[in-house]
């Protein structure tokens, strides 16, 4: 895949993506639910599950262009560690909805922003990688970053006034294609396609470098 970044279409808006402008929806399952294929990680599954979404959460909200962060869950501990991230915002889920009816939840609190859902488990996330997503997110109505495999999806966004829609699961990538979002190119090796459900991608996520809660739990 190349990594050359598309032009945007003639006529589009074009933000620089350094303005703290974007609101990122994050859902996240309760801890003790989450990350079932984990259980060969050397290290207990809920406190690492929990470790996962804290970093993506610190990343998102460390990001330059964004303005506010929106974490749908009912994970009470998740809601406490968080708590001195900056730009945070948490809504209680209420009950299980899935990936979309959590992101579609929490829209209300990011009335008026342009918005991205962000998957909750990409533990190596760097900012800068978010940042540059974001800058040429900001040139199209929906657009969409694939994980690393190339099926699935980590990245969904849309810009202000633009009806919200997604399709997270397996082979999500090429629903969300279907639905109109625009496939950004972002280089293979970026931290934003690296999300971690093994313990494979765990060290794979490992070697890119992982948020100091992933790390610290890690042998």
């Amino acid at each position: 895949m190349s990594d050359r970044v598309p032009a945007p279409p003639r006529g589009a808006e074009v933000d620089d993506g350094l303005l703290p402008s974007w609101a990122i929806l994050i859902p996240v399952k309760p801890a003790a639910m989450s990350k079932t294929r984990l259980g060969g990680a050397a290290v207990d599954r809920t406190r690492l599950a929990r470790a996962i979404a804290l970093d993506t959460i610190a990343a998102a909200a460390a990001c330059e262009a964004v303005a506010r962060v929106v974490v749908v869950t009912d994970d009470d501990g998740l809601v406490v560690d968080a708590a001195g991230i900056p730009r945070l915002h948490c809504v209680p889920e209420g009950g299980a909805r899935g990936l979309d009816g959590a992101v579609l939840h929490g829209m209300a609190a990011a009335e008026g922003m342009p918005r991205a859902a962000l998957l909750g488990d990409l533990p190596a996330l760097r900012p800068e990688d978010l940042t540059a997503a974001l800058r040429h997110a900001a040139s199209f109505d929906r657009a969409v970053v694939a994980d690393a495999e190339g099926t699935g999806s980590t990245l969904v966004t849309a810009r202000v006034g633009v009806k919200w829609a997604s399709a997270f699961g397996d082979g999500s990538f090429a629903r969300h294609v279907r639905m109109g979002c625009v496939a950004m190119v972002v280089p293979a090796g970026s931290s934003l396609r690296r999300d971690v459900d093994t313990a494979q991608q765990l060290e794979i996520a490992r070697a890119l470098g992982l948020g100091p809660r992933t790390a610290g739990l890690l042998p």
